[in-house]
């Protein structure tokens, strides 16, 4: 549960800008990227892309921390999930307390969101899973027809929503009412698998008490992690349609699976062989390949996986601040920020890549008066050569209510409820 916001803090890096040549067997053409500056609503200091479906519709977390500075290691003061379409940002809402958050959540093309959110009732256990310290109990939500619903847990608290297909079902993490006889104040929390609102547990593997399945993709297979509570250690798992575990290899330092495609590719993080760092991983085939940060960063993670198997992450640097916004084609890494030209931007982190190649990212903000401040952003493939179309920043002014049309022009794309 603990995930995205514990893992780094920010910092302005400046690239230089050049092109990528994305080579196939036949032809080399040229990529660039024209970006969509999806800026951070109301008061927020900070916004993530943190997911997009085919459509292009984003999925954001927009919050402050307790520094006024884009901090993951600080307190988180509020956080609200939401939707970006053509320009227009909808608050999702919460399930009755003040705040809502998301892993990397997940958007299918009907529009469905998923995620946690506090609700406005104690945790009997004083346990703070949502992560904004008011100790209020946290759970995993559906997002559909402008609403937000609770998805049911395990008997216990809480829980975290973390993925949905395009069938509706729904990856993510939920408490039981059992708490861990190594650990007797641990509350057991089970990878879980949602189909038609009801949560089936997932097993774990290598004798693991707890776990959490990231995603899920269209062919109902889910990935994830699976660790217990007294060494630490994570196993990076993967779930067959029949709910079948199977740990994946690495390095016997930790690894976790954070997205996977329809053709059987998983990407996530290896801790590396002398445990010192973690790379990015790739498992096919029942084979890992690792990747090293870019040159002078610490570490790298890949959360996001294409069926054209383009892969997309993050690198940190020796301070542990989100340093570079990274794509893998044919193997090969690539800073993210030397694809596009941007007067404004610094792209930081990269987080999940659509059928169209577009990605889901944030980058910080270096001149005006954002200055400093992290902003959700759109990345959006272009071919051909740099000089005829490379795209400066295009802002967006994001609105806090939903405008009059909104619904719809949702509706037009049949958002709504699948599986049910």
């Amino acid at each position: 549960m603990r995930t995205l916001r514990q893992l780094g803090n920010f910092w302005i890096l400046w690239v230089a800008t050049i092109v990528l040549a994305r080579s196939s067997d036949a032809v080399a053409a040229q990529i660039s990227y024209e970006v969509t500056d999806l800026g951070a609503p109301g008061n927020d200091h900070t916004s993530c892309a943190m997911t997009l479906n085919n459509r292009g519709w984003t999925a954001t977390q927009n919050y402050n921390t307790a520094t006024g500075r884009p901090d993951g290691l600080t307190q988180l003061l509020n956080g609200r999930d939401a939707i970006v379409i053509d320009g227009a940002q909808i608050d999702l809402g919460t399930l009755g307390g003040d705040n809502s958050f998301m892993n990397w959540g997940e958007i299918n093309d009907r529009g469905q969101i998923v995620g946690y959110s506090e609700t406005d009732a104690l945790d009997p256990n004083g346990e703070d899973v949502c992560g904004f310290r008011t100790k209020k109990m946290c759970l995993p939500f559906l997002w559909q027809d402008f609403h937000m619903e609770a998805l049911p847990t395990l008997g216990g608290n809480n829980g975290q929503a973390s993925a949905i297909n395009n069938r509706g079902q729904i990856a993510g993490t939920a408490e039981t009412a059992v708490t861990d006889s190594r650990c007797p104040t641990h509350v057991i929390s089970l990878p879980v698998l949602w189909e038609k609102g009801k949560p089936q547990p997932l097993p774990t593997v290598d004798q693991d008490s707890d776990g959490e399945a990231f995603w899920i993709n269209d062919l109902g297979q889910a990935v994830g992690q699976t660790s217990n509570c007294s060494n630490g250690i994570t196993h990076a798992v993967s779930w067959t349609k029949n709910g079948t575990a199977a740990a994946l290899p690495d390095y016997k330092n930790g690894a976790v699976a954070w997205g996977n495609n329809d053709r059987g590719q998983i990407v996530g993080s290896v801790g590396s062989p002398d445990g010192s760092t973690q790379y990015a991983a790739l498992w096919q085939n029942g084979t890992l390949t690792s990747f090293k940060p870019l040159p002078g960063d610490i570490s790298a993670i890949a959360s996001g996986i294409n069926n054209r198997g383009q892969m997309v992450g993050s690198t940190w640097d020796s301070k542990f601040n989100w340093a570079h916004a990274v794509i893998w084609q044919d193997g090969v890494m690539t800073d993210l920020n030397t694809m596009f030209a941007s007067s404004t931007l610094v792209a930081t982190m990269a987080n999940k890549i659509n059928e169209r190649g577009q990605i889901a990212a944030m980058a910080i903000v270096r001149s005006g008066p954002d200055e400093g401040n992290v902003h959700a952003i759109l990345l959006t493939p272009v071919y051909g050569f740099i000089g005829r179309s490379v795209a400066d920043d295009v802002p967006i002014h994001p609105k806090s209510k939903v405008p009059a049309n909104a619904r719809q022009f949702l509706q037009r794309f049949r958002l709504g409820r699948i599986g049910q």
